[in-house]
């Protein structure tokens, strides 16, 4: 039995099952990865910089396209346009309008501080350039069913509807920034307020769990071919061996008589019948 399972036939059997077994353990292994990663937020394309003004226009809307978009801001901070925006986690955000030059100016979150106090609310002077992302005006309508008492200067949303009424003879562009940096740099930094790249919800690809799968089955039926012709094998060895012992013939029983031809063609006897013949 050794003798079969370790031939050189046989050997080879073996490897090519453990390879195939390895193989598509593997692609099903990488099939099941590609389908646990399309559950998961994929981020979209992050184009380059654009200025804001080639976006935004005010009273108008941001398509979805616009929102979270790199965008670039030149232009200088208005000191008596800016409002502290509370409710935010670790403090205080600072909102500053970014007069554009041309008549327009927009929202800029300048960073975050914890106290209204901060020295780092001081609004900067001169010309500016601030690079962030552009964000979508924020709804209004949780704040209202929630009303709370503010000191005066602060606002509980970056609200555009609301900038409008508060940042009286200015054109405001609709949307806000959060500002990633700024050229100069400020004397006292604020905290940077952080906004992650725009991603799109991930949808579970079926198709890859199905791969998975039939890569496992494959498999599983290169291990049933193994075995199917391991056991031809032993079978065929084992018929071999029975078919070997046959070909002998029966052996003729004890004190049989058998008859043999002389040279003189008549027939001669042995055994018992020759040893009768020769008694008195």
């Amino acid at each position: 039995m050794l003798r079969i399972l370790f031939s050189a036939r046989v050997v080879a059997l073996h490897l090519l099952a453990i390879g195939a077994l390895v193989t598509c353990g593997l692609l099903g292994r990488w099939q099941l990865g590609v389908f646990e990663d399309s559950g998961r937020p994929r981020s979209t394309l992050d184009p380059a910089p654009v200025a804001v003004a080639s976006l935004t226009t005010p009273g108008r809307h941001l398509t979805a396209d616009m929102i979270g978009r790199r965008v670039t801001a030149e232009g200088t901070f208005d000191p008596s346009r800016q409002l502290l925006v509370a409710g935010r986690e670790g403090g205080l955000w600072v909102l500053t309008a970014l007069d554009l030059g041309d008549g327009t100016a927009v929202p800029i979150v300048r960073g975050r501080v914890a106290t209204a106090q901060d020295p780092a609310t001081a609004v900067p002077e001169g010309r500016v350039t601030v690079s962030g992302r552009l964000q979508p005006s924020e709804d209004t309508d949780s704040v209202q069913r929630r009303p709370r008492q503010l000191p005066q200067g602060q606002v509980m949303t970056v609200s555009s509807a609301e900038l409008i009424n508060l940042w009286r003879g200015v054109k405001l562009r609709n949307g806000f920034v959060v500002a990633a940096s700024q050229s100069p740099a400020p004397a006292v930094a604020l905290q940077p307020v952080s906004i992650s790249p725009p991603t799109e919800p991930g949808g579970l690809t079926w198709r890859n769990l199905a791969y998975a799968a039939q890569w496992w089955i494959f498999g599983l039926f290169a291990v049933f071919m193994w075995w199917h012709f391991v056991r031809d094998a032993l079978r065929g060895r084992a018929e071999g061996t029975g078919a070997s012992g046959d070909e002998a013939g029966p052996t003729a029983p004890t004190g049989a008589t058998t008859a043999t031809m002389d040279v003189t063609g008549t027939p001669a006897e042995t055994g018992t019948a020759l040893r009768t013949r020769a008694a008195p």
